[in-house]
């Protein structure tokens, strides 16, 4: 769910038209969307793409650094103590783990939202639970 606000910047595609509209919102009416030079009704809009990640992508680059800093102060610890570079079998699976999963998860983003049956657009009035 994306929420569009007044003051916001939005992109979209207009059905028909191969182009995409950057603009900001001046204001949201019942069944359209006033740009900053155009009013847009909301059932010509196509796609809205969305410019923010989400929590799955936040998680995602912590497990990533988490595995990568396990694995270094390991090695560091290493070498403090006159070892060498030995590589710890499980700290290595471990460390593995953490950034085998944490890349997918920093790397996929949703990047737009197709409306159609599933997905519209809807004027959220003041007071209602999803006005933020």
């Amino acid at each position: 769910m994306h929420i569009f606000m007044p003051g916001d910047d939005i992109y979209l595609k207009i059905k028909g038209n191969p182009d995409r509209i950057h603009s900001y919102v001046n204001n949201i009416l019942n069944n359209a969307v006033v740009l900053h030079t155009d009013t847009i009704p909301f059932h010509t809009i196509e796609r809205t793409y969305l410019q923010e990640g989400n929590i799955a992508n936040l998680f995602g680059g912590m497990l990533v650094a988490a595995g990568s800093v396990y694995f270094l102060v390991d090695q560091m610890n290493e070498l403090r103590e006159d070892n060498g570079l030995n590589i710890n079998k499980s700290v290595a699976i471990g460390s593995g783990i953490c950034v085998g999963v944490g890349l997918p998860l920093m790397l996929t983003k949703k990047k737009s939202q197709k409306l159609g049956y599933k997905y519209r657009l809807m004027m959220v009035k003041r007071g209602d639970p999803m006005y933020r």
